[in-house]
């Protein structure tokens, strides 16, 4: 997690105010061991929607992927952030206009699952917006990132297509969506997602 992440929680909602590291299920005091058990927990179950994808029905499928990748790890997982968070200066959604947010995200869903899918280009277009505003809204204490790459991958695979925007073999992909994400610029992820969706590939039988 960046430094350049500021949190207004003067009641530790979230931190241990000792350690200063998130509460967390296995009481672990040390960041090293907390970033490679949280690492290692959500690739765990990362891989389990890759085996049983879920269905995006809404934004509420947003906050049931967070609590799946994070459930061995936070109590508050699957939970809107009650704190409000910046980054560089920039904050993002503020809680209380969350529901707002919500509205109009449900709404661009509801345009993305009518466009074809032999239209990659509108698909494109719209998971750009889509990610754009999760992004802004920034809905989790944590997991933000995590979150909102897999709710786009499950959407495009709603389309029998794929979305892969964080490849293990392709540092700059990931290097250009954060750019785009932090940026909020709608053209740079527009452009990188369509270059991206590519067909299902079909499974041998």
């Amino acid at each position: 997690m960046s430094n350049s992440y500021k949190y207004i929680d003067p009641d530790y909602t979230y931190t241990n105010p000792k350690t200063g590291l998130l509460r967390n299920l296995q009481d672990i005091a040390d960041p090293d061991i907390l970033l490679f058990v949280e690492s290692s927990a959500v690739t765990k179950r990362l891989q389990e929607l890759y085996e049983n994808p879920i269905k995006i029905k809404g934004i509420d499928t947003l906050f049931e992927i967070h609590r799946h990748l994070f459930q061995d790890i936070y109590d508050w997982a699957g939970k809107k952030r009650i704190v409000e968070i910046s980054k560089d200066g920039k904050q993002f959604f503020p809680t209380t206009h969350f529901d707002n947010a919500f509205i109009y995200i449900e709404k661009l869903i509801t345009e993305f699952k009518k466009i074809p899918k032999d239209n990659k280009r509108n698909l494109a277009e719209k998971l750009a917006k889509i990610l754009d505003n999760v992004n802004y809204l920034h809905p989790f204490r944590e997991g933000n990132g995590g979150t909102q790459r897999e709710f786009l991958r499950l959407l495009t695979l709603e389309k029998d297509l794929t979305l892969n925007l964080n490849p293990p073999d392709n540092k700059s992909v990931y290097e250009r969506y954060m750019k785009g994400a932090i940026e909020s610029n709608i053209d740079t992820l527009t452009e990188l997602i369509y270059e991206l969706i590519d067909a299902k590939p079909e499974i041998a039988k």
